[in-house]
């Protein structure tokens, strides 16, 4: 299976933008499998419906996530680096997490690099069957460094759950 590597123009805040596009296969059968699982509300290790507003048409975009929580705060993790739902989110600094009829909105602050080893650590640990190929080599037991080194190809989002109007 082939990874397609996409670097885009390289600014302040993100000083190593990464993007792991998904392969055929993924794009058009795991995703809108593990999607519609979730929109069912069939568990699947945690897995939630991210739904971002598109930040040039508006529109809600919807991607598959794996929530992270710690110490009761939730994270979202980009394992895959400036994916589209990643410069939404940053554009929106909102949406929501879907599971089957549930739906919870949310506000998005991005991570600082330096809050984000014991994260990226939690969430291999976790994904890493599903994820770890996209962290070249960098597993749930490597140092605060590598994990440090990893942290700007891998966009950090802590999520506060907002209310919803009745």
């Amino acid at each position: 299976m082939t990874r397609s590597v996409l670097s885009y123009q390289t600014t302040a805040r993100n000083p190593v933008p990464r993007y792991v596009a998904p392969d055929l296969l993924t794009r058009r059968v795991l995703n809108p499998l593990v999607a519609a699982a979730t929109r069912l509300g069939l568990p699947l290790a945690g897995s939630r419906v991210l739904a971002v507003r598109g930040r040039s048409s508006g529109q809600w975009r919807t991607t598959p996530v794996n929530p992270l929580t710690i110490d009761g705060v939730r994270y979202l993790v980009a394992p895959r680096g400036d994916t589209q739902w990643v410069r939404n989110l940053r554009a929106a600094g909102a949406g929501e997490l879907r599971w089957g009829r549930r739906s919870q909105a949310f506000t998005a602050v991005e991570v600082p690099e330096a809050d984000k080893p014991p994260l990226l650590r939690e969430y291999l640990r976790r994904w890493a069957w599903e994820v770890g190929m996209f962290f070249d080599g960098v597993g749930a037991d490597a140092s605060d460094a590598r994990l440090l080194a990893a942290g700007p190809k891998h966009p950090v989002f802590r999520i506060t759950t907002t209310p919803t109007a009745p």
